[in-house]
């Protein structure tokens, strides 16, 4: 009798259906630093959690040197930062799907206060550019990415080859180092507005004298893992958060948040 007791508390043991976990899978994230420094990501992120349930997981955060291995190593699901030779690597390569821009940043001109080429308070980055060549002020040549890219759109579209001894090559020992090796030399730089407010990029006496010229703006891309490279990977989840960040929704949250931004203009720009 005792026997039988067991067998049936067994039996209906194994028959007892199991609860479903109704806690969807959370998107592993690796995100661009400015985005987390500044805070607009975490606010963004948290009305997508929001509207969809699916919680977000900042596994990884920084420049993106540390961001594409994370992606490369299969340890995240998403990635935002800027669009780069990096980024589109990665969907060449068979890693990722999905490419595309969601929002922008702005670089600025920094310059000393005494500003020998008269270019403060100019909204073309270009026409900046002519003056600082037309009074050889120095300028530093930046070798960063992004201020190497913007740099360099901007002298084709002001017709300057930048040559001569006003032109310096930049000597600091590393992107944050930019600014002050400008200051030394009374020189002109191009750089990120976020790391400059931030403090990221410490600037010394210099200025921000040029800033509002749509040319000087970089486009964030975001890339969803490919599940055939990474089975594993959250890529619903992923996709959905990609689509949220393209969506009316978050747009307008971009323009709501440029709006609370002190006053020199916004740190992240929606899609035009």
């Amino acid at each position: 009798m005792r026997r039988l007791l067991c067998l049936v508390l067994i039996l209906a043991g194994c028959q007892r259906p199991s609860l479903p976990d109704s806690t969807p899978r959370p998107v592993r994230v690796a995100v661009i630093g400015g985005m987390t420094m500044t805070g607009m990501w975490p606010r963004l992120a948290a009305v997508f959690e929001a509207e969809t349930g699916i919680p977000v997981e900042l596994v990884v955060t920084g420049p993106k040197g540390v961001l594409v291995p994370a992606f490369r190593e299969g340890r995240v699901d998403f990635l935002t930062m800027h669009s780069s030779d990096e980024a589109t690597s990665l969907v060449a390569d068979g890693l990722a799907n999905n490419l595309r821009p969601w929002t922008r940043n702005e670089h600025v001109i920094m310059g000393p206060p005494a500003d020998p080429a008269g270019v403060r308070g100019l909204k073309d980055g270009a026409a900046a550019l002519r003056r600082i060549a037309h009074t050889r002020s120095p300028f530093v040549d930046a070798h960063g990415g992004g201020k190497r890219l913007v740099s360099e759109r901007l002298w084709t579209k002001a017709g300057i080859r930048p040559v001569g001894e006003w032109v310096l090559k930049d000597e600091s020992d590393s992107p944050t180092d930019l600014l002050r090796f400008a200051e030394s030399q009374g020189a002109y730089a191009i750089c990120g507005r976020i790391p400059v407010l931030s403090g990221k990029i410490p600037r010394g006496s210099l200025e921000i004298l040029v800033e509002g010229d749509p040319e000087m703006r970089r486009p964030f891309v975001v890339i969803t893992a490919d599940p055939q490279r990474f089975p594993d990977a959250n890529v619903t989840g992923a996709t959905r958060l990609s689509d949220f960040l393209v969506s009316e929704k978050a747009q307008v949250f971009l323009r709501d948040y440029a709006a609370e931004q002190p006053a020199g203009g916004p740190l992240f720009f929606p899609l035009e």
